[in-house]
């Protein structure tokens, strides 16, 4: 009986083996999506990265102030064993920023069609920085909510060429009728000290965005100091959807970066 127990206890411990030792072998990334929009816009660049071997989380953005959403993605980062490449489209960048400060595993931040706002600066002011967004006339009527703020849609009709210019028709108007609201508050809330300034950063964006004009988006990869900047020729605001290769290709750049 003795015998047998002993057995039994080594072969315990050669199945637990594998399971004690065992560690990802690449950074997890962390995908925050933005305003109008919801985690199923980053579906291309999931697939083509778990294709790859890296872990991929979507986290739900909520969309209701920078404050409040970075510290839902930061709950989100806190929970990952491991590094972390946290990634950010359009709004969901003034998210990363915010959220990737003050934690440790988070190794590289990539900007998709993003804002990469620094202290004090808001999403509306950084978009109206240089003339080209045509976002404010395609926007709906508020949606007045119960603690006085007000949720902001793009009119469906007019999303397809609003912000999703190159993906086909259809799907866009998917998008159209899927799309998440974000406060006016969230929009205009003052961005704290960025995380862009302590952690490198990599930043891909479509020459013809109409939510975010590529001048700004220009303007904040440099002054971030970009580790490497795609811009692709005539790529809408929504570049991860119409373009998931190039952006699975950044994100797994700025993860071979992580030691």
């Amino acid at each position: 009986m003795k015998t047998a127990s002993v057995r039994l206890s080594l072969l315990a411990a050669t199945l637990a083996a594998p399971l004690a030792f065992a560690a990802p072998t690449k950074p997890t990334v962390v995908l925050v999506h933005g305003a109008f929009a919801d985690s199923s816009s980053w579906d291309g660049v999931v697939a083509k990265l778990e294709q790859d071997g890296y872990p991929v989380i979507g986290a739900a953005n909520p969309l209701r102030s920078v404050k409040g959403d970075a510290a839902s993605v930061a709950a989100v980062v806190k929970s990952v064993n491991g590094p972390v490449v946290l990634v950010g489209h359009s709004y969901g960048g003034s998210v990363i920023s915010a959220a990737a400060s003050g934690a440790d595993n988070v190794k590289a931040l990539v900007y998709v069609a993003a804002f990469a706002p620094e202290a004090g600066e808001t999403a509306v002011g950084l978009s109206g920085k240089f003339p080209g967004s045509t976002l404010g006339p395609t926007l709906a009527p508020p949606v007045a909510l119960a603690d006085g703020g007000k949720d902001l849609y793009i009119q469906q009709d007019k999303f397809p060429q609003q912000f999703a210019a190159d993906v086909p028709v259809a799907k866009a108007r998917l998008m159209a009728a899927g799309q998440r609201p974000i406060t006016d508050a969230a929009l205009n809330e003052a961005s704290p000290a960025p995380a862009w300034k302590t952690i490198p950063s990599w930043f891909i964006y479509g020459k013809a965005d109409k939510n975010i004009p590529a001048a700004a988006l220009d303007f904040m990869a440099k002054r971030a100091q970009s580790r490497q900047t795609v811009v692709i020729a005539g790529a809408s605001h929504v570049v991860m959807t119409s373009h998931p290769a190039e952006v699975a290709k950044l994100i797994e750049a700025a993860a071979a970066s992580v030691k």
